[in-house]
């Protein structure tokens, strides 16, 4: 509770120094306009069309459900894999054993192509929403592993030495030294789940399931709506920068406070 007031306290500073990103965006949308003066409408509306778009989407009940079914699957697969893939990967961590033998299974999940996994998932699934579900979390699972597993894998002997050596007690051992430093290597792997999370979880639709924006995204690239698709995809980056910088990114800057 003092973590959550604590950041809602700081969030306005928080908001003023995110101006370099912001100025980022906006360059970003004058290369865009440019290519669009090169390219013309067909390959590339410019971003005024495309805003225009958007904002006749998100005035769409319609829209406006298919966007919470798209996030709403992408959150649970991503959160399924938090879960389960830090949980594995901090007992991989703790036993070598376990750390040797999860290493090719790993390679595996990382080399397996997401497009393999949507086909198998269809054949074990159907067109349903675990298709698209058991895709984002197969697909981010190895990435939190890793992160976790790693995090735990490099704590270091000396550090442990000096906190036994101290009689440190074990609440103050694990917040102030073993869960910083884990935090370090997994909180970026969560970063990495969660943009695979939103890119897996529009291809699986746009193969696999008739609604969520997967689904709206293939109407108009048959109805050559190239506005339209691009509104789409400014939907789903918006949705995920707003979910990194304003819930993940807050809370970053306050657990790894020590760092300053």
């Amino acid at each position: 509770m003092k973590l959550f007031l604590k950041i809602v306290k700081d969030f306005p500073s928080y908001l003023w120094s995110s101006w370099g990103s912001i100025a980022s965006i906006f360059l970003f949308l004058a290369f865009w306009d440019f290519g669009h003066q090169i390219y013309g409408d067909l390959i590339l509306p410019s971003p005024k069309d495309t805003f225009t778009s958007l904002i006749a989407i998100l005035q769409d009940q319609n829209m406006q459900s298919e966007i919470l079914i798209t996030i709403k699957r992408a959150l649970i697969g991503f959160g399924i894999s938090i879960l389960i893939g830090s949980f594995l990967g901090l007992l991989a961590g703790l036993f070598i054993t376990a750390s040797v033998m999860s290493r090719p299974i790993v390679t595996i999940l990382f080399g397996m192509p997401p497009i393999a996994w949507i086909v198998l998932a269809m054949i074990w699934f159907g067109m349903s929403d675990t298709t698209v579900i058991f895709t984002v979390f197969i697909a981010s699972f190895p990435i939190v592993f890793v992160g976790a597993l790693e995090g735990t894998r490099t704590l270091e002997g000396k550090l442990k030495e000096m906190a036994d050596s101290f009689y440190l007690p074990f609440s103050m051992k694990l917040f102030d030294l073993y869960l910083p430093h884990i935090f370090s290597y997994i909180f970026p792997a969560f970063i990495s789940a969660l943009g695979m999370s939103w890119k897996i979880v529009v291809m699986a639709e746009l193969l696999s399931t008739s609604d969520g924006l997967g689904a709206s995204l293939a109407v108009a690239r048959s109805q050559l709506e190239t506005s339209t698709a691009l509104a789409l995809v400014t939907i789903m980056i918006a949705s995920l920068l707003l979910i990194e910088y304003l819930i993940f990114e807050p809370i970053k800057r306050e657990i790894e406070a020590w760092r300053d």
